[in-house]
C-alpha cells in the first residue's frame, strides 16, 4: 500500500497548493487516444501477461478489454494507476519481466484513466469510413501545418523520370526517354510517362518482384533434399495478372480459391499455385501426416501475413497473446486449407509426393502441341480407313486358304464381362484391353469375371501395356503384382519375361502379401506373365483377382490385358483362333501392309506428341476433397495431439463471411476480398506507400494486429484504402493516384534541421531517397551493358554463381554441380527469373537483402555494407556489364572521352555529368589506360571474363581503361539509390 499513499500524499499537497495560488486558466491537456497512445504501451508492456491466452493470464486479469484494474475517471480508485507506480512487490510490470513504463507512459495511461479509460476497437479492425473529400496531398500538407512545415520543392524532371521509371517497373529510363520528357513542356507531360510506365510489360515483372518474396516462391523444395520443382509457371500467371491490370479482389481469389470458382478455367486454377509454394520435405523417414499439417499451417499463415497483415500463427499452440485470435479460432481457420487431396496418413490414397498438379502451357508450347496433335489427327484418320478395310481383306484372306500354313495359338483373348477395383475404375476398351483410371490407392485389388466359353482353362496371361510411357501407375512407372488367384487359388507356376532383382514372378503366387513380380528398369515396355494352373477349372467363367499390396505405394497396372487358355501345354506362337478379335489384330500385324504403316505412322505421331507434352512441367495448384477432412485443436501445435474437433469459420473478432458464399476456402477468400473486411485494403495500400516512400503509412508493415504502429497519417491511410475500393481494386490506378501527387514528386534533398526533427521522414515534407532493391540493381547493369534479355515470363535460368556455392550448403538434391547458362536467354533475363534455391538462394541478391524463401517473407531490410560495395567490383555479371558498357562508351558514345564519360552519365544515371565529374574521370581513364598499355596481360584477363567476347573494333587496353571507368559508375551511391 505505500505506494498508494504516495499517490495520494501527492494528490492532496497539488490540491492544496492550487486552492493557496490565485486561479489560472490553463489549457486542458490534449485528449489521449486509445489506439494511438495507450495500446501500444498495453500490448507491448502488459498483454503478454494480461491479454486473452488464458494459459499465461496472470491472475486472472485482461488487460485488452474493460476490466476491474480501470475504473474510468478516477485515477485514485483504478488499481493499475497504482501499480505502475510501485517500487515494491506490487510494481507491473514486475521487475523481473524485463520491461518497464517510461514517466512518459505512466502519465499517458494515468490520463487516460482520468478522461474516462475507454477501451476502443483496435484501428486496424474498425470498419472503413465513409469516403471523405481529400487525397493524397490533402492529408500529408494537412499534417504538416500543424507541425508548421510544407512540402518541399518538385524535383527536376530527370531525377522525377528516373523515380518513377525505377519504382514501376524496376529499370530506368533511357537517355531518349529522358530528352523527350524534358522536351516536353505541354500540361500532362509528366502523367503521359506515368501512364506508358503502367502500360508497359516491364511493369508486371517489378510488381511480381516483391510477390515471389510475399509466396515464398522457390525453384525447390527445400530442407536438405532440396530437389528441384516447376513452380515458375505460376510466376507466369502472376506477371500476366499484373500486366493485365486484374482487379486486386478477384487477384486474391483466383490465387486462393481459383480451383473452386464454377467452370474453373485453366488459368484460376493455376493461379492456385500461390498456395503451393511451401516448403516440401522428402527425406527419408519423414512422417507423412505431420509434414502435411506444416504445409497446411503455412497456407494458412501465409495468406494471414499476405493479406490480412495478421501472425495468426502465433495462435497455433495457445491463444494469440496480442490478437483477437484463439488456438480454436485459429484450427477453424486452418480447416479452410486442410483438403488438399494429397496424404498425411495415406486415408486418400495420394502420395504425399504427387500433390494435385496442372500443365498450363505457355503460347508456344500451345502451338506446338497443337501442330502436333493436328498430326496424330491425321495419322488416325488413316489407321481408321485401313480399320474399315480389315474385315473384308481378312475374309478374302481366310478364303484364298493363306491360314492353312499357320498353326493356330493356343491362347484366346477375352473380355471380362465384370472388372472392379477396390479403389480405381477399370475401363473395358474395344480390343478388351482393361485401362485403370480414376483414383489411385496406395494399395489396390482388381476383380476381373472372365467368361470361359465352356471350355477348361489352364493356364492364364497377363499382358501389360505402358500408358504414357509407363506400365504402372506409380510415379516411377513401376508396379508390383504381390498376389494373383483364379477362384480363390494360386497358380502352381508362373513365367515372366522380366523382373526386376529381388522382384521374381514367383513372388506373385508366393502366398506372401508382401513380396511381388516387378519390373523396374523396364517400365517403358510392355510385359507378358503366364500361369499355369494345377487342374482345370471348369465352368461359364473364372473369377481373376490380381493384388497390389506392397509397401511401394499406387504400384498397380495402367492398362492391361488377359488371355486363356485350355492346352496343356498352351503356346503363343501361331495365328489366333478364327473369329476372335486377336485374329484381326493378327492379320493387321502381319499380313496387311497398309495398315502396318497407319498404325507405325499414328505410333510415331503418338511418340512426338507424348515426348514434347512430358517436357512440359506439371505446377502444383490447389484442389479440394469432395469430402472435407475432419479437423481439430491440435495440442501444443502437435499433428497428432487431436483435441476438440473444430468446424471452419472465421475469429469472432472479424465478423462473418458475406451473404449467400459458401463456408468453405472460397467463402474465405471472398470475405478476404470483400469490401466490408477493413484490413485487406488497408494492408496493400500501407505496402505501396512503403514502396513509393521506403515506410508505410504503418510503419510496421507486416503486422496490422494489435501491437502494429500507429499510422503517420491515420486518415490519409484510410482514405487510400476507401479509394482502392471506389476504383474497383484497380492496382494500377491507385499507384497512378500515389505517384501523380506532389508528396511524391517533392525533392529528396534535405536540411540538418529537417533531418534531425524527423529522420524518418515520417511527416514527408521531402521525397524520400532510398537503396535500390537487389534485383533492381543488377537489372539496370545488364540494362545499360545492352546485355538484358527481355523476354517475358518462362521457366528459370542459371545465371553467373560461384562455383561450388549450392554443393557446399546443400549436399543432397537434383540442383548440385549447378553450372551456368552458356546463352544470353539463360544469363541476362531480369532477376526475376534467376533460379531459386529454397536452401541458398542466389548469393548476390542476398548480400542485397533480398530475403530467403523459405517462408513468406512480407518485408525487406535495407543495408548498407562492404560486401555490397565488393560484389559490385568484382561479382562476374557487374565485372562482365562494366566490360560492355566500356565497350559501348568507345562504340556509342563519340569520339571523345567527354562524349564517352556523358554517354555513360546518360545511360546510368540519366543526366550530364558535371564539370568537376568529367575531370576527375578523366584524370582517372587516362591514368588507367597508361597502365593496361604498359600491362596487356592485365587488360586481357579482365576482358575474358564473363562469356561475351570483345568487340575486334575496340583497343583491349582502352576498352578495359573504359570499362573501369564503368564500373566506378555502377558502383556509385547515386547509381544505386532511387533519388
Amino acid at each position: 500500500m505505500k505506494s498508494h499513499w504516495s499517490l495520494l500524499a501527492i494528490t492532496v499537497c497539488l490540491s492544496g497548493l492550487a486552492l493557496a495560488q490565485k486561479p489560472q486558466v490553463s489549457a486542458p491537456p490534449p485528449a489521449v487516444d486509445y489506439n494511438r497512445d495507450i495500446r501500444p504501451i498495453l500490448s507491448g508492456k502488459c498483454f503478454a501477461c494480461h491479454g486473452q491466452d488464458e494459459s499465461k493470464r496472470a491472475a486472472g486479469l485482461r488487460l485488452d478489454g474493460p476490466n476491474r484494474a480501470v475504473v474510468g475517471g478516477d485515477i485514485l480508485a483504478s488499481a493499475l494507476s497504482h501499480r505502475i507506480g510501485a517500487t515494491d512487490a506490487l510494481q507491473m510490470p514486475p521487475a523481473d519481466s524485463g520491461k518497464t513504463l517510461t514517466e512518459g507512459e505512466k502519465t499517458l495511461l494515468r490520463r487516460w484513466i482520468g478522461q474516462g479509460g475507454k477501451y476502443e476497437q483496435h484501428w486496424a479492425f474498425s470498419p472503413l469510413p465513409p469516403q471523405r473529400a481529400g487525397g493524397v496531398d490533402f492529408f500529408i500538407r494537412q499534417r504538416l501545418a500543424k507541425e508548421k512545415l510544407a512540402l518541399s520543392p518538385e524535383a527536376d524532371k530527370t531525377t522525377l523520370i528516373r523515380r518513377v521509371a525505377l519504382d514501376l517497373t524496376g529499370l530506368p529510363p533511357t537517355p531518349q526517354e529522358v530528352d523527350a520528357f524534358l522536351a516536353d513542356k505541354s500540361p500532362g507531360a509528366y502523367e503521359r510517362v506515368v501512364d506508358r510506365l503502367l502500360a508497359s510489360p516491364r511493369y508486371g515483372e517489378k510488381m511480381a518482384q516483391q510477390w515471389m518474396d510475399m509466396a515464398r516462391y522457390a525453384d525447390s523444395n527445400g530442407f536438405q533434399n532440396d530437389h528441384e520443382r516447376y513452380q515458375w509457371r505460376w510466376r507466369d500467371w502472376v506477371i500476366e495478372a499484373f500486366n493485365k491490370n486484374m482487379p486486386f479482389n478477384q487477384f486474391t481469389i483466383e490465387q486462393l480459391a481459383g480451383d473452386m470458382l464454377p467452370g474453373a478455367t485453366v488459368s484460376q486454377k493455376l493461379a492456385t499455385g500461390f498456395n503451393r509454394n511451401h516448403r516440401i520435405n522428402t527425406e527419408g523417414g519423414l512422417i507423412a501426416e505431420e509434414w502435411r499439417v506444416e504445409g497446411v499451417i503455412d497456407r494458412l499463415e501465409t495468406t494471414g501475413a499476405v493479406w490480412l497483415g495478421l501472425s495468426v500463427g502465433c495462435a497455433r499452440c495457445h491463444d494469440h497473446k496480442y490478437d483477437p485470435i484463439s488456438q480454436k479460432e485459429f484450427y477453424a481457420l486452418f480447416s479452410y486449407f486442410n483438403n488438399v487431396p494429397e496424404s498425411g496418413a495415406g486415408t486418400e490414397g495420394i502420395n504425399i509426393n504427387t500433390p494435385p498438379t496442372l500443365k498450363a502451357p505457355i503460347p508456344d508450347e500451345q502451338k506446338r502441341l497443337a501442330e502436333l496433335g493436328e498430326k496424330v489427327t491425321s495419322a488416325e484418320s488413316v489407321v481408321k480407313a485401313a480399320e474399315a478395310k480389315l474385315p473384308g481383306l481378312l475374309a478374302a484372306w481366310e478364303a484364298s486358304g493363306a491360314a492353312a500354313k499357320y498353326p493356330v495359338t493356343s491362347w484366346v483373348g477375352v473380355r471380362p464381362s465384370q472388372a472392379t477395383a477396390q479403389s480405381a475404375k477399370l475401363m473395358v476398351l474395344p480390343d478388351n484391353q482393361l485401362f485403370a483410371t480414376g483414383k489411385n490407392g496406395d494399395t489396390e485389388t482388381y476383380t476381373l469375371t472372365l467368361p470361359t466359353g465352356g471350355k477348361p482353362v489352364r493356364g492364364i496371361r497377363l499382358e501389360v501395356f505402358p500408358e504414357k510411357g509407363k506400365v504402372g501407375r506409380s510415379s516411377n512407372g513401376n508396379f508390383v503384382l504381390t498376389d494373383v488367384t483364379v477362384n480363390a487359388a494360386h497358380p502352381s507356376k508362373a513365367v515372366a519375361d522380366f523382373a526386376q532383382n529381388g522382384n521374381p514372378i514367383a513372388d506373385a503366387i508366393d502366398s506372401d502379401p508382401a513380396t511381388g513380380w516387378g519390373i523396374y528398369g523396364q517400365t517403358d515396355k510392355p510385359h507378358t506373365a503366364t500361369f499355369t494352373l494345377d487342374k482345370p477349372l471348369t465352368g461359364e467363367s473364372v473369377t481373376l483377382t490380381l493384388r497390389f499390396g506392397s509397401q511401394y505405394g499406387q504400384h498397380q497396372f495402367a492398362r492391361f490385358k488377359v488371355a486363356l487358355t485350355d492346352s496343356e501345354t498352351p503356346s503363343s506362337e501361331g495365328i489366333p483362333p478364327a473369329g476372335t478379335p486377336e485374329r484381326l489384330a493378327w492379320f493387321r500385324a502381319n499380313v496387311d501392309s497398309a495398315a502396318r504403316e497407319a498404325d507405325k505412322t499414328l505410333a510415331t505421331a503418338k511418340k512426338t506428341l507424348a515426348d514434347f507434352d512430358a517436357t512440359i512441367p506439371a505446377t502444383m495448384v490447389m484442389a479440394e476433397l469432395e469430402t472435407p477432412r475432419k479437423c481439430y485443436v491440435l495440442k501444443r501445435g502437435q499433428y497428432d495431439q487431436l483435441g476438440d474437433e473444430v468446424k471452419p469459420g472465421l475469429p469472432t473478432a472479424f465478423g462473418t463471411l458475406p451473404a449467400g458464399v459458401a463456408n468453405n476456402r472460397l467463402g474465405l477468400a471472398k470475405w478476404i476480398a470483400s469490401e466490408k473486411n477493413p484490413l485487406t485494403a488497408r494492408v496493400f495500400v500501407n505496402r505501396l506507400w512503403e514502396k513509393f516512400f521506403g515506410m508505410g503509412l504503418v510503419a510496421t508493415t507486416e503486422d496490422f494486429g494489435t501491437r502494429a504502429d500507429y499510422p503517420s497519417h491515420p486518415e490519409l491511410l484510410d482514405w487510400l484504402a476507401s479509394e482502392f475500393i471506389r476504383l474497383k481494386w484497380d492496382m494500377k490506378a491507385i499507384q497512378k493516384t500515389i505517384v501523380l501527387s506532389a508528396t511524391y514528386k517533392q525533392s529528396s534533398k534535405t536540411t540538418p534541421t529537417l533531418l534531425k526533427r524527423d529522420p524518418e521522414n515520417r511527416l514527408l515534407a521531402r521525397g524520400p531517397r532510398l537503396r535500390l532493391p537487389g534485383e533492381v540493381i543488377r537489372d539496370q547493369a545488364l540494362c545499360a551493358a545492352g546485355l538484358l534479355v527481355e523476354k517475358l515470363g518462362g521457366r528459370s535460368v542459371r545465371p553467373y554463381q560461384p562455383e561450388g556455392f549450392w554443393d557446399e550448403l546443400n549436399v543432397y538434391g537434383n540442383l548440385r554441380n549447378y553450372k551456368n547458362d552458356k546463352t544470353p536467354d539463360g544469363l541476362y533475363r531480369r532477376s526475376l527469373y534467376t533460379i531459386w534455391k529454397r536452401s541458398a538462394g542466389p548469393p548476390t541478391m542476398g548480400l542485397f537483402d533480398v530475403p530467403g524463401r523459405d517462408t513468406c517473407r512480407v518485408k525487406r531490410s535495407r543495408t548498407n555494407t562492404p560486401l555490397q560495395a565488393l560484389a559490385l567490383l568484382n561479382e562476374v555479371t557487374f565485372v562482365e556489364a562494366a566490360r560492355l558498357i566500356g565497350q559501348r562508351m568507345i562504340l556509342e558514345g563519340g569520339a571523345t572521352a567527354d562524349s564517352r564519360i556523358t554517354w555513360a552519365y546518360r545511360t546510368l544515371l540519366s543526366r550530364r555529368p558535371s564539370t568537376q565529374e568529367l575531370a576527375l574521370h578523366k584524370a582517372g581513364l587516362e591514368k588507367r589506360l597508361a597502365r593496361y598499355k604498359a600491362t596487356p596481360a592485365e587488360a586481357q584477363k579482365l576482358l575474358a571474363i564473363g562469356e561475351t567476347k570483345p568487340d575486334p573494333k575496340c583497343d583491349p587496353s582502352e576498352l578495359a581503361a573504359y570499362a573501369m571507368t564503368a564500373s566506378i559508375l555502377l558502383n556509385l551511391d547515386e547509381a544505386i539509390t532511387r533519388e
